[in-house]
């Protein structure tokens, strides 16, 4: 049996590692994996979103076109292999992201929805 360690990370009520199911922990993935910033991570320096760089530049439907596209290539090269991307949606309202994901787990074949929202 394979232990998905829960994000953020917390101790549990048994004094070990908090666990998290399988559904999830692949939401965590997506959350960690959009809210990466490139070279956050000694190993992986290309890991990452450069979504929460992009909170000072103008908001335009070109910026938002142009995110959807980065967002959607780093969610295809890094977890690729456990989700297939049905739909990917951004917008930012004055001081935060919103970012919508429906996205299909290939391991159960079940179906999700997840909002990740950031305040800048």
């Amino acid at each position: 049996m394979r232990l998905n360690i829960a994000f953020p990370f917390a101790i549990g009520i048994r004094g070990r590692s908090a666990a998290a199911s399988d559904d999830v922990h692949v939401r965590d993935m997506i959350e960690q994996l959009l809210f990466t910033s490139p070279g956050e991570r000694v190993n992986r320096p290309d890991f990452g979103s450069d979504l929460m760089q992009l909170v000072f530049a103008p908001n335009s439907s070109e910026l938002a076109t142009a995110l959807r596209f980065t967002l959607q290539a780093s969610l295809q090269q890094y977890l690729g292999d456990l989700i297939e991307v049905r739909t990917l949606d951004v917008s930012s309202d004055d001081e935060r992201f919103i970012v919508n994901v429906d996205y299909l787990v290939r391991k159960t074949g079940v179906g999700a929805t997840a909002q990740f929202q950031r305040r800048v």
